[in-house]
């Protein structure tokens, strides 16, 4: 053990009492340097975990950060597949009242096919049922809207 690194120059001064003095004194310095090289172990030690720890945390933040912009693009998606769903729905609100006005007129015609006679007769009959195929065609190409009541189901 080196006696300069102790910050002591014990080995220069002695005492009356000699070789037990010297001994306590190589003792004294063997613990005091047993307890530097010690608290330099726990150093390293606290600064190894410290930079584990700092290292899982800017892993964990990356991490956080990739879920946070999954469910926002997730989010929008749903917005949108949600959007496009009432626009579906309001459609078939639509067509259903379409269909359901169209096999009202069926059935209305089927019932009174023999049953009344026409009162159009010649040219006049065919410029009605022109007229009544053109107004069909009219309706049937009209795009559709959906209104805020179809966004309720």
């Amino acid at each position: 053990m080196d006696s300069s690194s102790s910050g002591t120059t014990s080995s220069t001064i002695q005492t009356s009492s000699g070789p037990e003095e010297n001994l306590m004194e190589q003792r004294k310095r063997k613990r005091m340097l047993s307890n530097r090289e010690s608290a330099r172990r726990s150093r390293k030690k606290k600064q190894k975990l410290l930079d584990d720890l700092t290292a899982q945390v800017n892993h964990l933040k990356r991490e956080n950060d990739e879920i946070v912009t999954s469910v926002s693009i997730t989010t929008q998606h749903y917005l949108n597949v949600e959007a496009e769903n009432s626009v579906l729905r309001a459609q078939l609100d639509e067509l259903s009242h379409r269909l359901e006005s169209l096999n009202d007129i069926v059935g209305f015609l089927d019932n009174t096919n023999g049953i009344c006679s026409n009162p159009l007769t010649g040219l006049e009959s065919d410029d009605f049922l022109v007229n009544q195929m053109n107004m069909n065609m009219f309706y049937m190409n009209q795009p559709l809207m959906a209104s805020s009541d179809a966004l309720l189901y």
